[in-house]
Formats: structure tokens, sequence, C-alpha cells
């Protein structure tokens, strides 16, 4: 284990978890990488004033807002408690999002500079905050885009919120924009009641490198703000990727992030010289996350053993110079013939592999659902429960019971509920790809 420290930063570290044993001939090599970052955002939580985040916060100002008119005033305090949580010195913009995008403060195609007047004021304009016009998201990403573009800050992260379906813009138009603003800012999306379209909103967080969730209940979106608003202002490292490098002859077969939520990363590769590899992981600050890498190496006999990967944490250089990584770890294959080593599953890579498939099988079974495939449905959402019990992913087996009626987790047997609050479903799909970590032994 390698880790890299400078004044006023995170310390990174990586773990490497696998049976690096593999049978005669055997070629897939399984490791769950874990990368830590300790001792930056938290002791260093005011630093340089917090000249080095910007963010925007993009706000659903379309007709459907105002139905019920809740959701318009609850969208107004959730940006003003937002607002609240900014450090000083923090730069900061907020867009009424329509048809069109709007700036709503500090406008001029710029961005203001957190204190108690600007704060005041920025409060203070979201009285003009109303519901008319349709929704066109690309267009709010866009203007988000280029305020933060203005920026010299590092951590550049957005906030979006939207209560309905990109309908005045087209499929295409937006997966250019999210195409567009990827690796330049990180965002946060929100849906608010049930009116709005899962996949679009956790497309957007998925491209973005950001969260996804629901808020059913427009009463419960300050505290929502807030919190996310905390979670920016504790980041203190961004553009960190993941770099592998693989000898000759070994492929990658994918690269996933597997906690705190399920995110694959294998398309997102950028070539980083001979035989090494890019995925993005966004912004830090002190957490940790977790990797599936999965690597086929060439056959080989018993007694073999080669370096299969390394992983390695990097950041950018000035002018495309390389830097020395953060941190790195290694993936080792091992041929033997010894059934038992070779055959030995390591309890993280089974573990996430589980969470993995859970992920896959929520999101199944309420397509099925929605379908009207009675028995596809049972089936999927069925084994679900089963692998949430089995995980221990008390959070997610909680959600399922809402969906079906549980006669046995373990066995996975249930029953369709035969009416299901829409809150609920989009919630259980919204949250499919949360996972819970693996216990320490």
């Amino acid at each position: 284990m390698a880790n890299f420290a400078k004044p006023s930063a995170p310390r990174f570290s990586v773990e490497v978890y696998q049976n690096e044993f593999l049978p005669e001939g055997g070629r897939d090599v399984h490791a769950i990488v874990t990368v830590t970052s300790s001792g930056g955002a938290t002791a260093t939580a005011a630093r340089v004033l917090g000249q080095d985040a910007a963010v925007v916060i993009m706000v659903d100002c379309s007709g459907s807002m105002e139905y019920p008119p809740d959701k318009m005033r609850g969208a107004r305090e959730a940006t003003a408690a937002a607002i609240d949580t900014l450090r000083d010195g923090t730069a900061f913009a907020v867009i009424a999002g329509t048809h069109v995008a709007r700036e709503v403060y500090p406008g001029q195609g710029r961005l203001a500079t957190a204190d108690p007047a600007s704060r005041a004021q920025a409060k203070e304009s979201l009285r003009g905050l109303t519901a008319s016009g349709g929704t066109a998201i690309g267009t709010w990403l866009r203007l988000a885009d280029g305020l933060l573009r203005r920026s010299p800050a590092t951590i550049r992260h957005g906030i979006l919120l939207t209560d309905g379906r990109n309908e005045h813009e087209e499929p295409a138009v937006l997966r250019a924009t999210l195409d567009a603003c990827a690796g330049r800012f990180t965002c946060d999306a929100r849906g608010v009641g049930t009116d709005w379209e899962v996949k679009e909103v956790t497309g957007i967080a998925g491209a973005l490198l950001g969260s996804a969730d629901i808020v059913a209940d427009p009463a419960h979106l300050a505290e929502d703000f807030t919190r996310m608003m905390e979670n920016v202002m504790g980041k203190e490292v961004a553009d960190v990727a993941l770099r592998l490098w693989t000898p000759v002859g070994v492929e990658v077969q994918y690269v996933k992030q597997v906690a705190p939520a399920v995110q694959d990363l294998t398309g997102r590769r950028t070539e980083a010289g001979p035989r090494a590899g890019d995925y993005p992981t966004g912004s830090w600050g002190d957490e940790s996350r977790e990797y599936h890498v999965c690597v086929r190496v060439p056959g080989a006999s018993v007694g073999q053993e080669m370096l299969a990967a390394r992983a390695s944490l990097v950041l950018p250089g000035p002018a495309g110079e390389p830097r020395p990584p953060l941190a790195q770890g290694l993936v080792r294959a091992v041929w033997t013939d010894d059934l038992a080593a070779s055959t030995a599953i390591s309890p993280q890579v089974a573990h996430y592999t589980g969470q993995a498939e859970l992920a896959q099988a929520i999101q199944q079974g309420l397509e099925a659902r929605k379908m009207g495939d009675v028995d596809g449905a049972t089936a999927k959402l069925g084994r679900a429960v089963q692998l949430a019990s089995v995980s221990g992913n008390a959070d997610t087996a909680k959600l399922l019971a809402k969906v079906v009626d549980v006669v046995d987790a373990v066995a996975g047997t249930v029953r369709l509920k035969a009416k299901v609050a829409d809150a609920d479903e989009m919630t259980l799909e919204t949250r499919s790809t949360q996972t819970v970590r693996v216990k320490k032994s």
C-alpha cells in the first residue's frame, strides 16, 4: 500500500481484496479495490475560505411545479437552505430552469462569492421563482457548465432539482449535453414528487458522477438540499482517476464502482499511456469507495504467477505531465492445482457481485411489472428479496417490502402487491443501485 500526502489535502490509500489463485488454464481475475481518503476535508473544512469550490443550483420552475403549490414553495426553501450551508468564499449561482435556463442570482454570466451579504441577496432573489413554461434540462446544464467554467475553483458542482420529464428537448440533445459536461463538473440530481422519469434523473447523476434520489414529499427538500451541500463543502480533491495498468496479454473486462452505489465505469475509460487507462471517480473528501475490477489473463500452468493489474489513484498534472500516484495496489494471479484454493471466492468479491445482481434484479423486476409480466416480475423481485436478505441490505429489503409481499425472504418467495404507491415504486427504482458494505470479519 502506498500513501500520498500534501498539506491541506486528504491522504489516499488503496487495499486490494481477492483470491489470487486460479486453476490451471484459469483466466478471469476478480478483485475489489477499496479506496479511502482521510485526514483532509475534516481537518481543513475552512481551507482558503472555501475558495476552491464553485456550486450552481438548478431549480425546476416549469408549470408543473405549481401543482401542488408546495413543490415550488419547497424548492425555494430548499435552495435557501443550501445557500445558508455554503462556506464563506465559495463561488455560487442559482438558475431557474424551464424550456430555457435563466440566471436568478447573481446574473450577468458570473458567479457570486458567498458571504453574509451575498447569501442574503441570493435568498431574497428566490422570491422571484415562479412556475411556468416547459422542461429542457439540457439548457440548464449548459448554462451551469458555462458559469462553472468561468471559475478557477477545482471543485465544480451542480445540484439539479426537477419534478417532470424532459419533454421540451430531444433525448439526443440531453445525451450530448451530458457527454460535453462529463469531467467538467459533478452533479447531484433530485426528483420531487412522482411525475418525473427515474431513468432521466439517474442518468444525469450517473453521467456527471453525482448522486440521485427521490424526494416524494416537498416538505423534505430543505433537509435533503442541506445534506447535499454539506457533502459538497466536504470535498477537497477533484478529478481523481482510478488508473488501471495491465501487462501485455491482459484484457480489462470491466471496472465498476460497487460502493456506496453501483456504477459501471468500463465505458468511461480514457487511455493513459501504454497499457494503462483512467476511469473517472470525481471529487473526494473524507470517504471510502469500492471498485470491482475484472481482468482476463493468458492461461498458464500450475506454479506460474504474474502481476495481473496495478490500480492507482492519480490526479491530472499540469499540461498533461504525469504526477506520482496518490496510492496504488496490486492485483495478482497464481496458478495452482489446489482445488480448495482455486475455487474459493473472496468474501468481498462475492458480496459485491451479489449487490450488483441485486440492483439489476430490482430494475428488471420493476420493468417486467410495468410491462404486465407478472411471472417475470415475481421471479426477479423474489431474487432481489433473497439477495437483500443474504447481504444484510436492510434498507433495500424495506423498500422491496412495499412492492411485494414477502413469504420467505431466504428462499426469495414473494407475491406482487396488487396496489403500489407511485412514490414507493419510484423510491425502490431510484435507490436500487445503493449498496451495503461488506461486513468486516
